[in-house]
């Protein structure tokens, strides 16, 4: 911006976006790019730009050894708290570009944990000072605990919760965390506990783990192990509160459900099937095949069981919202096996007179498919194919009912703008177009964020990497924001978390990527489009009395 005096700039910069400036060789950059648009966006020339109209622009990370899973942040202390299975991580954002390492806590000394024999941490959460995290045990389908530290990883106490605590949350205003004790079966399945969510007390202590015996039960969600009661198949994934700390939404994966918790009475009220997601309809389409020679986006006789991993809640005209990141899971054990390709399925002459093409490699025959669902009729044939995941986001109402889809957005601006990273496996490009048979590029994570008064959506893809922003301001209207691939070396992001500019030590807005495959977190920060940017510096220039130079 060669029109900007050194020294003008660098006084009308801090004042209009809060950011530091750094100055070189005549080279004006911004240290800290602007987080959120502050009021100078209605100074005198400011040019109109949407409210979301911003990238992502990392501004650094670090290597995490052992790994990097999910994450948790002290406002106080500016302290990230980092998984990698046998430890916590602890590192310090004070300077989001040069992150400094601060202390790790082993949990694999029992002796940092109350005495109990880990088998491993799967989640931390931070509230009020206290960071608790989810530690299952040494045999997973045993009874796991929550441990308590305070904000210096200092061990205060534990409680004992479900099997294979998988996931956990505090309630808005800190009072009780949740964990969703997962209870997956034994590799052999022949030892399977129960799914649950335990409820945790913070000042008092107490815990109460809450089971599906009674709960009704909607009759299109998945039940399908070996011998299982309802009570053992069902597998809470991931849980959100609504903002009013009354209701936790608990996503239940593998059986394609979201379970309803009432945190008054704690107990569900329901589960309920989220459906499934017709391939067939125009805008519904994926790349079905590992070996169709490249990107080929079509629509498809499938249905998709959306199954989400990571979800999300936020309130519109004091209605809740829930998020979905549809990753699609399946379960796979040695004892128990769902998975089949459709090349191996006997395909019901009826329903697929064109079974023979459809299940050519290069069309659905690759596809990954299920045994549990599809013989409608019961004579032993395949009446319908269903899928892995939705490959999309959703938005759901309070009672679980669809509200939007983002469709195949996903693989089509990917094939659009970053062809090279389409549905690659982990990270790598030499595996181009390797996921396409699986889940393509598989949303994980996903976290909601406020930018300039706007409500936005970021939707983590754990295969081809990166982060998918949505507008969700209108739950019924999302748009799409910004879509940035992860061309630094973070490979596979894992876990997402949203630091509002309140809690920032920056004073802006960030986003923090676990990246499991390649064991690094990056951090980002929301920076507005070029016009946006303009518009800003036009009206403090305005402001302060500032001409742009004519051309000589």
């Amino acid at each position: 911006m060669p029109w900007l005096s050194r020294g003008v700039s660098a006084r009308v910069l801090r004042l209009v976006f809060g950011c530091a400036v750094h100055l070189e060789n005549d080279t004006m950059t911004l240290r800290y790019t602007l987080g959120a648009m502050v009021p100078a966006i209605v100074l005198t020339g400011a040019l109109t730009t949407p409210a979301s109209a911003f990238t992502l622009s990392r501004l650094g990370g670090a290597e995490v050894e052992g790994g990097a899973e999910i994450s948790a942040f002290d406002p106080d202390s500016d302290n990230l708290f980092i998984t990698t299975g046998d430890t916590i991580e602890i590192f310090n954002l004070v300077d989001p570009i040069s992150p400094s390492f601060v202390s790790s806590i082993d949990l694999t000394n029992p002796s940092n944990i109350g005495g109990f024999m880990g088998g491993g941490v799967n989640s931390v959460a931070f509230s009020n000072g206290i960071l608790a995290a989810a530690i299952e045990a040494e045999t997973a389908q045993d009874n796991g605990i929550v441990a308590f530290f305070d904000a210096q990883g200092d061990f205060q106490i534990s409680f004992e919760v479900g099997a294979l605590p998988d996931m956990l949350t505090f309630t808005p205003d800190g009072s009780k965390v949740l964990v969703a004790n997962e209870g997956e079966p034994s590799d052999d399945y022949t030892v399977d506990p129960e799914g649950s969510v335990s409820i945790i007390d913070v000042a008092d202590g107490t815990v109460n783990t809450v089971g599906f015996a009674g709960v009704p039960i909607d009759p299109d969600v998945r039940v399908f192990g070996p011998g299982a009661t309802p009570e053992q198949d069902l597998e809470p994934e991931y849980i959100a509160v609504s903002a009013d700390g009354s209701t936790a939404y608990v996503a239940i994966q593998e059986n394609n459900a979201l379970g309803i918790l009432d945190l008054e009475t704690e107990l569900f009220t329901g589960v309920k099937s989220l459906g499934f997601k017709d391939h067939s309809l125009d805008g519904n389409g994926f790349d079905a095949s590992n070996e169709d020679g490249g990107i080929n986006i079509q629509t498809h006789p499938v249905l998709g069981m959306y199954q989400p991993d990571a979800i999300a809640t936020y309130t519109v005209d004091g209605e809740t919202y829930v998020v979905t990141a549809n990753e699609g899971d399946a379960r796979d054990y040695d004892g128990f096996s769902e998975e089949v390709r459709v090349e191996d399925l006997t395909l019901d002459p009826t329903a697929y007179p064109n079974a023979a093409e459809l299940q050519a490699a290069e069309n659905l025959g690759r596809l990954k498919t299920t045994t549990t669902l599809g013989d409608t009729d019961g004579d032993g044939d395949t009446d319908q194919i269903y899928s892995y995941g939705a490959r999309s986001f959703s938005i759901w109402d309070a009672e679980g009912n669809l509200v939007f889809d983002s469709g195949d957005d996903f693989e089509q601006i990917i094939a659009a703008d970053f062809a090279e990273v389409f549905n690659i496996n982990d990270g790598d490009p030499d595996e181009f177009d390797d996921r396409s048979d699986d889940k393509g590029p598989e949303p994980e994570g996903v976290t909601i964020g406020v930018v300039d008064g706007r409500t936005i959506a970021f939707i983590g893809l754990e295969r081809s990497g990166g982060v998918m922003v949505y507008d969700v301001t209108d739950p019924n209207a999302p748009t799409f924001v910004t879509y940035e691939p992860s061309f630094s070396g973070d490979i596979s992001p894992e876990g997402l978390l949203y630091i509002s500019a309140e809690d920032s030590p920056i004073d802006a807005p960030l986003l923090v990527l676990t990246n499991e495959e390649s064991n690094t977190f990056s951090v980002y920060q929301p920076v507005p489009e070029p016009s946006a940017i303009l518009g800003l510096l036009g009206g403090a220039a305005a402001l302060f009395g500032m001409k742009r130079k004519r051309a000589v």
